[in-house]
């Protein structure tokens, strides 16, 4: 029987919020971006994820 070890680097706080503002932009920026967009197939497509996930949208 194999016993395997893992560890886990803990990040500072600062590094962490980096990452958290990042995400946030970057995921505000996919949603914003394809909900506005110009094209209809991206706009559409981008509407029936939300729904598939559950999101109310209208």
């Amino acid at each position: 029987m194999a016993h395997s070890r893992s560890t886990v680097a803990a990040l500072p706080l600062n590094d962490r919020l980096v990452a958290g503002v990042l995400a946030l932009f970057l995921g505000a920026a996919l949603v914003f971006g394809a909900g506005l967009a110009n094209s209809t197939a991206l706009h559409d497509t981008a509407h029936d994820v939300r729904h598939s996930f559950g999101f109310p949208c209208h």
